[in-house]
């Protein structure tokens, strides 16, 4: 496994960041921010509802966008309680992979793919014989971390697939990425029922959950340690 403190990503590669004041969202993809006192467009690389960090007033780190782009800025974190958390989906998939290179799935790779088709699917790894499908996670609701914000068909269908990687005699893991300090990790209980159950349904199908934490510190994402499964009550079958 990772060392709580290993370094994933260096945000630091991607320039200096400019501090801005969120003010509101104008879509899924564009919010309003101030900056210097000015009103400026932000592209927002994350479509979840993010309601406990895109709050009016909440302080963002912006990435300056090139000259011609429709945004002048992009958004890559947010101040909150606990710190500096990560908003940028686009980073997902560069700080997961460091992580699995580590070990985070529970053993060291030979080695790791990005986007590999199974069938007619796409998961997002093959590390060795497994595939593995990450999420990202940002909500916290009780101290636990929550996932999805929203109804996913594209969630649902991704643990199907899981499964039938598995029938099929591959290794199959859903990987989450906790974005937030949380106690745990559960399926949300109210916002997808469908997920909720094809969750648990994958997991007594011998898909395996893996879990861990990132933190920013000095504009490094850092690996914070093993998100475990929260021992809640799993849904009645239908």
């Amino acid at each position: 496994m990772p060392e709580i403190g290993d370094i994933l990503y260096d945000l630091s590669t991607l320039g200096e960041p400019v501090t801005g004041q969120f003010s509101h969202r104008l879509n899924r993809f564009v919010a309003l921010a101030e900056v210097a006192g000015e009103k400026v467009r932000v592209h927002v690389a994350d479509t979840g509802r993010l309601e406990e960090i895109l709050t009016p007033g909440r302080t963002l780190w912006l990435l300056k966008n090139r000259p011609g782009m429709k945004t002048a800025y992009t958004l890559l974190a947010a101040r909150m309680e606990e710190g500096w958390v990560l908003v940028n989906t686009r980073l997902h998939a560069p700080v997961a992979r460091r992580a699995i290179e580590l070990g985070v799935l529970g053993f060291v790779p030979h080695t790791v793919r990005n986007e590999v088709r199974f069938g007619d699917s796409r998961f997002d790894y093959l590390a060795d014989d497994t595939f593995v499908e990450l999420k990202g996670c940002s909500l916290v609701q009780r101290s636990h971390c929550r996932f999805p914000n929203a109804p996913t068909t594209r969630g649902v269908r991704h643990l199907r697939e899981l499964m039938a990687a598995k029938a099929a005699g591959h290794g199959a893991i859903l990987l989450i990425m906790a974005l937030r300090p949380c106690d745990c990790f559960e399926p949300h209980p109210e916002r997808d029922e469908a997920f909720r159950h094809t969750f648990y349904e994958a997991l007594e199908n011998g898909v395996e959950f893996r879990g861990f934490f990132v933190r920013i510190e000095n504009r490094q994402l850092l690996y914070d340690g093993e998100l475990r499964q929260c021992e809640t009550d799993r849904p009645i079958p239908v």
